[in-house]
């Protein structure tokens, strides 16, 4: 089977940098010192996929051949070839590259007869594969899509969980156990988000493979008008925590579910980056807004008492609607060294009644495999869904 690769060599760096996307940042993120996330994560990916095609899980001892580009948009991030998996060039990734590139690259791909795209990058690069394959043509636009995650912020339903599960997902397809279905192609709305609003919006759709365990599907935009009690309600709980502990220091994470808590708190929290409320000095605490990995890492490793021993931490996080992430989707700042100085024990999840209705579990994808098995291990977190009322959740793994 032939299956096309896209990788968006710019895609994901600036998500530890706290930007909250990278399109058209990308020499300011790497002169910055970003280092490249989507083509690692692609390489995960097919080093995985490579894997699966030599045990015994290919029962039909299929083999493929992954189609694409020369340099970094391809064969950088490709496997020594096996005999079950091997790559043809069909191009050379440009020296600079931009989304134009994207748009050639799967045409180049439609023209080579791949009977399915494998990508990495994030919500940008869906939309430009997607808008690619609307012009040329209906067949075009039913070749399937498997996305790696690899970008900053990932509301499309095409992505897998992560980079495993995309190998999984893509040996599933090749051996038919899968079906493919439309799903939604959801990013950011830059206009209303300009104005501080946090809001995901349609822009596409597109086939892929249908795989609940390993696809991630498409976030929901879940909010009840009745639900302005229950807010307030998990912001008394946190205004608790502070008044009792002078001492503590609250990590909030991003998302509209905190930042509407902030505001029953007196606290101007920043829609999609990730704030700190420092320890209580002569009555005030101080607010760190909007820092990056580098930033919180400062900030966390100063925490401490005349002993050097860490002080009170919270860091509270609320699930993506409809997939469940806790870690890994629009938080990248969160960075295993900065999960590491928190610790898994001072992690909350925040979430009201109607974001929990069918989330059985959260994921958690912090980009480290190992870290990702401790947070695994542990296989439940504690969820707040109101003042003083709390649940244990599943850890799903992913």
């Amino acid at each position: 089977m032939r299956i096309g690769l896209v990788v968006n060599p710019d895609a994901g760096l600036g998500g530890r940098l706290g930007f909250k996307g990278s399109d058209g940042r990308a020499a300011e993120a790497r002169a910055a010192g970003a280092e490249d996330r989507a083509g690692p994560r692609m390489e995960q990916a097919l080093e995985a996929l490579s894997v699966l095609l030599e045990g015994s899980l290919n029962r039909n001892e299929t083999e493929i051949l992954l189609v694409g580009w020369d340099g970094r948009m391809g064969s950088s991030w490709v496997p020594p070839s096996t005999t079950r998996m091997k790559f043809e060039s069909i191009g050379t990734t440009p020296k600079a590259t931009s989304d134009e590139d994207t748009l050639a690259l799967v045409k180049d791909l439609v023209n080579a007869k791949v009977e399915a795209i494998v990508y990495a990058g994030g919500d940008g690069t869906t939309r430009d594969i997607v808008k690619a394959l609307e012009h040329l043509g209906d067949d075009a636009q039913e070749i399937p899509l498997v996305g790696v995650p690899g970008g900053v912020k990932m509301h499309s339903g095409c992505f897998a969980t992560t980079p495993k599960a995309a190998a999984e997902v893509v040996l599933a397809f090749i051996l038919g156990d899968l079906r493919c279905a439309i799903t939604e192609v959801m990013d950011l709305d830059e206009d209303v988000y300009q104005q501080g609003v946090w809001k995901v919006r349609m822009y596409g759709e597109a086939w892929t493979p249908s795989s609940p365990r390993f696809m991630q599907g498409a976030k929901e935009q879940v909010e009840r008008s009745s639900e302005v009690e229950t807010i307030e309600g998990l912001a008394h709980h946190v205004q608790t925590l502070l008044e009792d502990q002078p001492d503590l220091m609250v990590v909030w994470g991003s998302g509209g579910t905190l930042r509407r808590m902030g505001e029953h708190v007196n606290v101007e929290l920043t829609l999609l980056g990730i704030d700190v409320q420092g320890p209580e000095i002569n009555g005030i605490r101080t607010l760190h807004s909007d820092l990056n990995e580098q930033q919180l890492i400062e900030v966390l490793s100063g925490h401490v008492d005349e002993e050097g021993a860490s002080r009170p931490t919270l860091l509270l996080l609320s699930p993506m609607g409809g997939q469940g992430f806790l870690i890994g989707r629009g938080n990248l700042q969160l960075s295993p060294n900065v999960l590491r100085i928190v610790g898994f024990d001072n992690i909350l999840g925040v979430a009201t009644p109607s974001k929990l209705i069918g989330l059985s579990a959260v994921r958690i994808d912090t980009g480290d495999p190992q870290l990702d098995e401790k947070f695994h291990a542990k296989r439940f977190i504690k969820i707040l869904q109101g003042f003083r009322t709390t649940r244990l959740i599943r850890i799903e793994e992913a």
